[in-house]
């Protein structure tokens, strides 16, 4: 008589091994150096990020004719909300940032693993990697955006991220939950593709073999903070409308419309409100990020 072979057990030890291989996979390590990057980054820079949004949504009558700026701003917040009144909207720029980023990081790496197999990227290469890694995270954390954009403002009043999730899909649906959508892609990709293109070939132009380890990072921070200058420059008119969008999509259904009641409201220099302290923290968050992932995936002894 033939007796079947009975499936083996696992045993804890085979469970734990099996957990530990998927940890230790390249990807989910590019992820957890990204998200571990995305939040130390968006603790430090999230007063920047709610001055941009308040000054963008500034109406030309709210202060006269007196032009506001950053800093007035800035002490207009701490007098009437306090000092942690600059961090509203941490909690959603938490749950965005560290998913995110670690979307972000995680998809690039695994796009530079399949279609570069180990080469450096060229400028071109470098724009299409942006794009492509930034796309993918932006669609998955959408929702989170919104969110994110209507707490900054301060013109909503949601108790949670959850309340704020079912009173967005309750009263607008499922594209308030995505509204802004595009104007958030043609900000985010073209930013991280130009940024990509920028720090590659910078970094590549310093002869990092010659250079004493403790300096690579200052020269990969000072890499960064060049890249996100310009890639903060080229895209801030695109995240002007996306906050006009996301704060008030009854009135702004579409690109075509926001850019003509913008122009409008504010003339040609309300696409660039708020373009400060964007520049900023765009460009010192990214800085950061990308600092922090590079030394963490060396640690991991990962090329990223």
């Amino acid at each position: 008589m033939i007796q079947k072979s009975r499936p083996a057990l696992l045993q804890p030890q085979d469970v734990g091994d099996r957990m530990e291989t998927l940890m230790l996979h390249p990807v989910i390590k590019a992820f957890l150096c990204g998200s571990i990057s995305g939040t130390c980054s968006t603790l430090l820079f999230q007063p920047l990020d709610l001055l941009k949004t308040r000054l963008q949504t500034l109406q030309p009558s709210d202060h006269g004719s007196r032009r506001v700026g950053m800093l007035t701003l800035l002490l207009q917040v701490v007098r009437t909300e306090s000092l942690l009144g600059l961090w509203k909207g941490m909690s959603p720029s938490i749950v965005r940032c560290v998913p995110g980023v670690g979307i972000y990081f995680g998809t690039l790496y695994s796009l530079k693993q399949y279609f570069l197999r180990g080469h450096p990227p060229t400028a071109m290469e470098s724009v299409m990697l942006g794009v492509g890694s930034r796309s993918v995270a932006g669609v998955c954390m959408s929702p989170i955006t919104v969110i994110k954009t209507r707490y900054e403002s301060g013109k909503y009043g949601y108790e949670s991220i959850y309340a704020a999730l079912r009173s967005i899909y309750r009263s607008e649906g499922h594209r308030g939950l995505f509204s802004g959508l595009t104007a958030t892609l043609l900000r985010d990709a073209p930013f991280s593709g130009i940024y990509l293109m920028f720090y590659n070939q910078t970094k590549a132009m310093v002869p990092h073999d010659q250079l004493d380890a403790t300096l690579i990072p200052v020269v990969n921070f000072s890499c960064g903070i060049f890249a996100g200058v310009l890639a903060s420059l080229v895209t801030q008119p695109a995240d002007v409308i996306k906050t006009h969008m996301q704060l008030s999509p009854v009135k702004f259904r579409w690109i075509g419309q926001a850019v003509t009641i913008i122009f409008k409201d504010y003339g040609l220099r309300g696409f660039f409100q708020g373009g400060v302290p964007r520049a900023l923290r765009r460009t010192l968050m990214a800085a950061m990020a990308w600092t922090v992932y590079e030394e963490m995936m060396a640690k991991m002894g990962l090329k990223s």
